[in-house]
Formats: structure tokens, C-alpha cells, sequence
């Protein structure tokens, strides 16, 4: 039986200056900061002062000791960042040029001093570029000629550390006879029998020994004989359970098993989990343009999701429970949908596994993102293998709903002034359009591809094209106030967003001694984006007072503004179902701490943003709609029961007088959307009025003018607190009222995020990690808008 024996102990990192013990996996910068020997990086300016670990080289090393007892032995790693030789006592085992790779060597025999040798990521990539040619790039560094995680070199939220190490488990395996190379499961459902169809590769020590596999899956077991190095196995499974996204139902998952036999018995085991669901995606042409709809198990749904960045710009610092935790903060939300963006990386089996159990949908981008990629080799023939290796590893995962090319290379392409600075040099069209989309046809057909990120479907059609296909929404932000949201339906937003700054607490630790303020220098170090704070000035602007010199009304303002954002488009898009099948938040999570367009941020706090997302995701949502015929209710049912009411609608005054009230009735089928004329005698005018509308526990809100033109009253509002609540009655118009938890203790967090409160009403919050509760103290981390001064 194969046997596999971790390589984690022993290692030692040597550098320039002498040697250090290194963890494995691991990478140069954590094994640096454990031995004391650079400064967090995370913390103030640091970032700046590290950018010497990239442009080293670096070896990792340790003793293999000899191994007996079986015919082969082979080391195994499973990922190496990135540029390395790899030696056995000064022999020459392998070289590696691809962070997103596994590498298998043969060391049968062997033993002696294993070195792996790191290359300067920045030495290969412009030594790559030299041959090759400059290609353009949405940033300076040169990620895109080596197959690296691109965001390494730094983006517009994330620090330039440029990482090398064994990042990925490593270890030696020992085998006689035969051993299992791979297994390609095809699960699919063919009228209410699940099909588990493996194909499996085999490698052989004694090629002329007969092979038997043996595959098990609920309950099911067939034998078949292995025919030279490769065979298929089909399993029928009778009534099985189908796996669905969370909020349409159940996440079973069935083992399958896999034993690899000579003469019964057993070489080698492979198991995984599956779960049985079709998944299609309906791109057919209608009167609005062309679509991008994921179907389900037969049900259509309006995808909510999330962007996700890698976790940690440290990748190897991510663990199983840091995942879960993550993912279930975004299943929390109400997000069904997670994309892997493609400046990253194909993130470890248990991101995958987690979403399995949580019914969170992946649509996993291949990792190019945001520049011209050369299509020579050596680039090509890493490409190839990479998108080989990954589309079979990831297949199991029911999760796993499509392949998508690129991350904005086809948009980039046709706007960005790429084409005519190429003059015909290869750039990744063959990526996308060709190598990729072939892979993916003869691996897994099982599953949807699209070429790119923001995509129409062909060249026919703007690559960004809101009424075809995939859509990016970054003129709001770069350019136009959030109200720019409305201006169009696109069939699928695959990002927007909006900034604000981290919690508090957040930056208070990463910026140690620093008083804080909005162009400190700390906090513009912590903010990457191109005029960044500039965006948020004059986003605020258009609504709300700038407040000069107050840190903690801008940091509060800031929040508030791009909770409301998101809100803008979300509500807009959803209304719109089905034309418009579903929102892909820019983004959910932070890999440091920066002000960016996460909901978590980087020391995992939730943002207001990310209470207003639950709103937003929720099954169903209530909202008001500026239409050409008036004021309209949209009442968004996405739940799987029908949805029947009475909407009370009230027009109010900002000093809490009602002007006007009624009742409506309103009735929507499941998965459907209804829509209600606001009464025109119920329509608020002028700054002083708003409109309040109710049902089952859900509101919205209509205020007509911007927040800089409502002469609010002065918030008044009672404070009582108890263990794990504060609670807070209103006594005038409280609007956008906050509690900033992190405000009363690092660890504390809120239950709730920005709430408006109407005179008399009463809202209790509850709070996580306050030992102590002070009404003083609660008082003084609650926000709320004030009259404009």
C-alpha cells in the first residue's frame, strides 16, 4: 500500500546573512518574521522597508534520510513559489517555474542534503520579459510573466510583498507495483440516478502486473480491470439527494472511493466527496440583449455574490478554520456565490470543502487578471499543464459551478490602448478563447466556461456590453456618483463596489502611535487605490458634508457612504429580475489591513457593509424605485414559497409628523418580483419629507434629496445597556444610527449594522466580546447623521 510520510520537520531557510529554521509550508517573510529578523509587515510603513525580500534568492533545506521497503519512492510537492531547482546532494532533480503546480520527483534510492533553490521572482519575470517583449499591464510590476499569484506584486488593496517558499505540504511517497496518478470523476444526474463516472490513470513500477480498481459510492460497488496505465469506472446511484446552493435547499455529500488492486490487494486509495446537481449556465438570446443565468438542478436563480481575494497575502497562513470562518461569514450574509478572482490563486481543498457544506456556489476564475499575457513558452506549456492539473483536482466539488478565462484581459484588450501598443505580439486571446475552453471541453464537461470577466460572448459585442453577458460597474466610483447604478440593467454584475476604511480598532492596531486622520500618513500608506481618498471625498460630497478634520466623523461618514453604494446598485439590479440574474460584490474580504471595497476587513471585523449585505442578500427584500411613471415598490421574493401582503406605506416629515398613510396589497410567486405604484399622494417633495414603507418586519426607505439638503432634527435617543445588549430608544428621527463595537473593546463585535429609527422606536443590538457594559461608554460609540452644519 502506498505510504506517505509529511516533510515538515528540519527545514532550514538560508539567505545571504547565514540560516534560520523554517516551517514548511511556509514562505521567506513569515519564516523572516518568526525569527525576528524583519518588522511586521502589516504595520505602519513596513511594507516599504521589505521590498528587498523579493529580489533575493533563497534556499530551503534539510536531510533525507534513506527509505526501504517498497519499489519506488517519489517526493512530492505540492506547491513551490515559485522559480526553484530542486536537489538531492548537489544532484539536479527538477526545476519549477509555477506557483500553481504540483511536481513529482523520483529519489528511489536517494538520500542526503534536499535543497530547493529559489530564484528572485522579479529576476525570472524580467528575464521572461526580456525574451519576450513588453506587454501592458494595469500595474508596473512584471506578474505576468511567470505563473505567480499576480497580487503578490501588490494591487489596488494589497501590499507589494513578493513571496517565495514551499507553500504547499510536501512529502515522500512510497510504492510498489503501481500507484493511482489520477482520478477524473464526471458526476453527473440522468433522471434521478446520480452517475459517478471515474476515469482513472495509473503509473507503473512492474508493467506487466495485472490491475483491478474498485470504486464505492452510496451503497454502489464496481470492479472493473485496468487495461495497460488507464481505465473507466461507471457507478449508477439509484434516488439520490441533489446537492443545492444554501436557500434552495440541502448539501448532501456522498463518499466515493477508489482502491487501486493487484491480485486484491490494495496499492493505493483515493477518496473524495461529491454531491449530485446539474448546473447550467443560459447565455440564449432575448429582447433585452443576451443572458448569463446559472440554472441549477433546473431552478433559475439570481446569483448574490461575493469577489473573493486571497485570505492572507501569506497564502500558506490560511488555515482550514480560517476558511470556514470566512465563508461563513459570507454565508451569513446571505451570499450563495463566491468567485475566485483571477489576480490569485486556486485556493486549497479546504475552501472548496467548506463550500460544499455551506451550499456556496465557486465560480473559479483561471489565475490571469488585469494584463497582456505573453502565449510563447515558456509561459504556454505552463498554462496548459496548470489549467490540466487544477480543472481535475477541483472536479469533485459539487460547489464548483464554472471555469471562467480571465479576470478584464478581454476588456482590457479593447479598451485600455493594449491593442495598439501590442502591434500584433500574442497577449492571452489563445488563453482564453482556445487553451482554456479546450482543457476545460476535455476534462470537465460537466461544467460551464466563459472566456473572461467582463464577457458579451463574442467579439460581436463590446467586451463589456451591460446587455450581454458579464458586466463590470467601475465607472460608479472611478467617475460617478452611486446613483449611476440605475442608469442601465446589466444581465450579470460581476463587480462594483465602493470604498471605506477599515474598523477602527483595525487600524488603530496597524497603525501603532500614529494619531489617526483621514490623510495621515499611515492611512494613506493603508490605502492603494489610485486617488483613493480623492474617490471618497467627492463620493461623500455629492451626499453629505465633507467633515474637515474630524477623523471619527469620516470614518463613520465613509462607512456610511458605501454601505449606502452597494445598496444603490443591489436594490436596482434585483428589481430587475430576471433581466438582471445576479450581483457579484466587489469584494468580501481583505488579505491586510487597507482601506478597500471589503465587507471583512482585514483583521476579519465586519464593516457596516457587510450588515447591509444580509438586508441586501436577504431571501426577501423590500425596496423603493425612482421609475418613469413614479415612485415604485419592488417586493423581491427569491424565497421558495409565494409571498402575500399588505405594504403599509407612510409619508412622513423629518421632524416625525405623519403626512400621509395606507395600505396596499401586494402578492409574488416564489423566485418572481412585484411591483407596486407608490400613490402619488403618498410620494414624499422637497428635502423635509421622506417615505416609510413596511411589511413582515422588512422597510425601506425613500428620502427624495440628498442628505446635505435634509435639515434633520438633532438625534435624540435613550441609552440603557445589560450583559451582551445595548438598547437604544428614539425619542426624534435617528437616521444611519451606528454602533461602533470595536469603539468598546478590540474583540467586541455588533449584531447589526446601520439602523434608521423613527421617533419612539426602539432597537436592541446585541454585542460580543464586552465584558463590561457602560451606558456612558455605548453612548459615546454610537453614530448617527447630524444636521448639516
Amino acid at each position: 500500500m502506498l505510504q506517505a510520510t509529511p516533510l515538515t520537520d528540519g527545514w532550514i531557510l538560508r539567505h545571504e546573512g547565514g540560516a534560520l529554521p523554517a516551517v514548511v509550508p511556509g514562505c521567506v517573510h513569515t519564516d523572516l518574521l518568526a525569527a525576528g529578523l524583519i518588522p511586521d509587515p502589516f504595520l505602519g510603513r513596513n511594507e516599504t522597508d521589505l521590498a528587498w525580500v523579493g529580489r533575493r534568492e533563497w534556499t530551503y533545506e534539510r536531510d533525507l534520510a534513506p527509505v526501504n521497503g517498497h519499489e519506488q519512492t517519489d517526493l512530492v510537492f505540492d506547491g513551490l513559489d515559485t522559480v526553484a531547482e530542486v536537489l538531492l546532494d548537489g544532484r539536479l532533480l527538477g526545476r519549477t517555474r509555477n506557483m500553481h503546480r504540483s511536481y513529482r520527483f523520483d529519489v528511489t534510492g536517494m538520500s542526503g542534503r534536499l535543497a530547493v533553490r529559489f530564484v528572485s521572482a522579479y529576476a525570472e519575470a524580467e528575464a521572461v520579459r526580456g525574451k519576450l517583449g513588453e506587454r501592458p499591464a494595469a500595474y508596473a510590476e512584471p506578474y505576468q510573466y511567470l505563473r505567480k499569484m499576480a497580487c503578490s506584486f501588490g494591487w489596488d488593496w494589497g501590499p507589494t510583498l513578493v513571496t517565495a517558499g514551499i507553500w504547499r505540504p510536501v512529502r515522500l511517497e512510497r510504492w510498489s507495483t503501481a500507484r493511482i496518478a489520477r482520478v477524473r470523476p464526471l458526476v453527473t444526474v440522468e433522471q434521478g440516478v446520480g452517475v459517478v463516472e471515474l476515469a482513472v490513470e495509473v503509473e507503473r513500477a512492474r508493467v506487466e502486473a495485472p490491475l483491478t480498481v474498485e470504486a464505492t459510492v452510496g451503497g454502489v460497488r464496481v470492479r472493473a480491470a485496468l487495461d495497460g496505465t488507464s481505465g473507466t469506472v461507471r457507478l449508477r446511484v439509484p434516488d439520490v439527494r441533489l446537492w443545492w446552493p444554501r436557500g434552495y435547499g440541502e448539501q448532501p455529500l456522498y463518499e466515493v472511493e477508489l482502491t487501486l488492486l493487484h491480485e486484491d490487494r490494495p496499492l493505493d486509495v483515493w477518496r473524495r466527496r461529491v454531491g449530485f446537481r446539474t448546473v447550467e449556465l443560459d447565455r440564449s438570446a432575448d429582447e433585452h440583449g443576451s443572458g448569463f443565468t446559472f440554472v441549477l438542478n433546473g431552478e433559475r436563480l439570481f446569483a448574490r455574490g461575493v469577489n473573493w481575494i486571497p485570505d492572507d497575502v501569506f497564502p500558506s497562513r490560511i488555515t482550514r478554520e480560517r476558511y470556514r470562518k470566512r465563508l461563513g461569514q459570507a454565508a451569513d450574509a446571505g451570499v450563495d456565490l463566491v468567485r475566485i478572482w483571477g489576480g490569485g490563486i486556486y485556493e486549497s481543498e479546504d475552501f472548496y470543502d467548506a463550500c460544499d457544506e455551506l451550499g456556496l456556489l465557486v465560480w473559479q476564475d483561471f489565475p490571469f487578471a488585469c494584463a497582456a499575457y505573453p502565449e510563447e513558452q515558456p509561459l504556454r506549456g505552463e498554462v496548459e499543464a496548470e489549467a490540466r492539473e487544477n480543472v481535475v483536482r477541483l472536479m469533485p466539488h459539487p460547489s464548483l459551478v464554472l471555469w471562467n478565462g480571465n479576470n478584464e484581459n478581454l476588456w482590457g484588450f479593447r479598451d485600455w490602448g493594449w491593442e495598439a501598443r501590442l502591434a500584433g505580439d500574442s497577449w492571452g486571446e489563445g488563453y482564453y478563447l482556445g487553451v482554456l475552453p479546450r482543457v476545460v471541453a476535455e476534462s470537465d464537461p460537466t461544467r460551464p466556461y466563459t472566456a473572461g470577466s467582463p464577457w458579451s460572448g463574442s467579439w460581436a459585442h463590446h467586451p463589456n456590453d451591460p446587455a450581454h453577458g458579464t458586466h463590470h460597474s467601475w465607472e460608479v466610483w472611478n467617475r460617478l456618483d452611486y446613483a449611476g447604478y440605475r442608469d442601465d440593467v446589466p444581465r450579470f454584475v460581476a463587480e462594483f463596489g465602493w470604498q471605506a476604511p477599515p474598523a477602527y480598532a483595525t487600524l488603530a492596531r496597524a497603525l501603532p502611535g500614529e494619531e489617526l486622520a483621514a490623510d495621515s500618513p499611515g492611512v494613506l500608506h493603508h490605502q492603494k487605490a489610485d486617488d483613493g481618498n480623492g474617490k471618497l471625498r467627492r463620493g461623500l460630497e455629492r451626499h453629505l458634508a465633507f467633515p474637515e478634520g474630524d477623523f471619527d466623523r469620516w470614518h463613520y461618514l465613509m462607512q456610511v457612504n458605501q454601505a449606502r453604494a452597494v445598496a444603490a446598485g443591489i436594490e436596482h439590479w434585483r428589481s430587475h429580475w430576471p433581466v438582471c440574474a445576479g450581483t457579484v460584490l466587489w469584494q468580501l474580504n481583505d488579505c491586510w489591513p487597507v482601506t478597500s471595497w471589503a465587507a471583512v476587513d482585514g483583521d476579519g471585523r465586519e464593516k457596516p457593509l457587510y450588515h447591509e449585505l444580509r438586508r441586501l442578500y436577504a431571501d426577501r427584500l423590500l425596496t423603493v424605485q425612482e421609475r418613469a411613471q413614479g415612485l415604485v415598490l419592488a417586493a423581491v421574493n427569491q424565497a421558495g414559497d409565494p409571498w402575500a401582503g399588505v405594504l403599509r406605506l407612510r409619508r412622513m416629515s423629518v421632524d416625525g409628523e405623519v403626512l400621509g398613510e395606507t395600505g396596499v396589497g401586494f402578492g409574488t410567486e416564489r423566485r418572481a418580483v412585484a411591483h407596486v405604484d407608490v400613490p402619488r399622494e403618498l410620494e414624499p417633495v422637497g428635502p423635509k419629507e421622506f417615505l416609510v414603507v413596511d411589511v413582515d418586519g422588512l422597510r425601506a426607505l425613500h428620502f427624495p434629496a440628498p442628505d446635505r439638503e435634509i435639515p434633520y432634527p438633532r438625534a435624540e435617543f435613550d441609552v440603557t445597556v445589560a450583559p451582551g445588549a445595548v438598547t437604544v430608544t428614539a425619542r426624534t428621527l435617528v437616521r444611519d444610527l451606528l454602533l461602533q463595537a470595536d469603539r468598546l473593546h478590540p474583540d467586541a463585535r455588533a449584531d447589526r449594522g446601520l439602523l434608521t429609527l423613527l421617533p419612539g422606536e426602539r432597537v436592541t443590538i446585541g454585542v460580543r466580546g464586552w465584558e463590561t457594559p457602560d451606558a456612558d461608554a455605548a453612548r459615546s460609540a454610537l453614530y448617527f447623521l447630524e444636521p448639516s452644519r
